[in-house]
């Protein structure tokens, strides 16, 4: 397993804790602010992985592809930047 998908399985462990800790903090009627607090920075984390998987995702499989010709996956690419982005 490379190195950055160990990164990346660590990351999302930690977002995993960070939800759990969401969850129990609903259970124990924490303040909604803490809450949202929360919310956002186990969103903002999900956003890193995704980036860093588009990062190698680009880096690797986009660069292979199109240097075979395949201009195709350019669109696939963008189709998955337009969905990752909303």
């Amino acid at each position: 397993m490379s190195r950055n998908k160990e990164q990346l399985l660590t990351q999302l462990r930690r977002i995993e804790g960070q939800i759990r800790g969401i969850q129990k903090m609903l259970e124990d009627d924490r303040y909604c602010i803490d809450i949202l607090i929360q919310i956002q920075a186990a969103r903002a984390s999900l956003t890193q992985v995704g980036l860093s998987v588009l990062d190698g995702h680009v880096k690797g499989c986009v660069v292979k592809a199109v240097q075979h010709g395949d201009n195709e996956i350019l669109d696939e690419l963008m189709d998955a930047v337009k969905k990752f982005s909303r």
